[in-house]
């Protein structure tokens, strides 16, 4: 074998070695070209951590200057992993859609009015409440409306069986009516119908 023989034989034996060693097995992925482009860093969206002492970091040592930090997306301006809406973008309901059955008062009476009593809130309420609900349940909450008295049967707020019926009970109600008394989910947002029950309450408490 010349010399040249030799050094191709050598070049094909390490070309050969070379590939074989870049094939992936087992847990051990093989050499990649441009891994970036295949395992993306991933950044949590929906929280926005800046200093670094209170977040992860993706390799094992935090004070290495080339780890990247998780919640802080270095290519976003700002170092925001979510970017900031649009001008002009409509804000979404600040309120999940509501899902408890029709059927589990029980639950529904558990459930907390997001809302606090301020006196905006129960004007509003008011305000609601006389559009919505006077005509059945009257002025004053007492079952005495002028749809109440044709129709009977409409309970006043301040009866035994009503008076402390909790916020969640009244809204649940609302949403998918009880009785006589239809849904008025389709009417009332979820927000005016909370405000709506700030202003119940009050007549409950009579």
């Amino acid at each position: 074998m010349n010399h040249n023989q030799t050094i191709k034989s050598l070049f094909l034996v390490a070309t050969v070695a070379f590939l074989t060693g870049c094939a992936a097995k087992d847990d051990y992925t093989g050499v990649e070209y441009a891994p970036q482009m295949y395992h993306s860093t991933p950044y949590e969206p929906l929280s926005q951590i800046t200093d670094k002492s209170q977040g992860e970091w993706l390799d094992s040592n935090p004070e290495d200057e080339h780890g990247e930090f998780y919640n802080s997306n270095p290519y976003n301006r700002k170092g925001m992993t979510m970017r900031e809406p649009v001008a002009g973008t409509v804000k979404r309901a600040k309120y999940a859609p509501y899902r408890i059955p029709k059927d589990s008062l029980e639950m529904a009476a558990k459930v907390v009015n997001p809302l606090k009593a301020s006196d905006e809130v129960l004007a509003k309420g008011k305000a609601l409440y006389d559009r919505y609900c006077e005509h059945c349940h009257g002025g004053k909450g007492k079952g005495d409306g002028l749809v109440g008295k044709v129709f009977k049967g409409v309970p006043s707020y301040t009866s035994d069986a009503i008076k402390n019926k909790p916020e969640g009970h009244i809204f649940h109600v609302i949403t998918h009516g009880k009785g006589r008394m239809g849904s008025h989910a389709s009417q009332v947002s979820v927000e005016d119908r909370w405000k709506i029950v700030k202003y119940v309450q009050t007549l409950q408490k009579q």
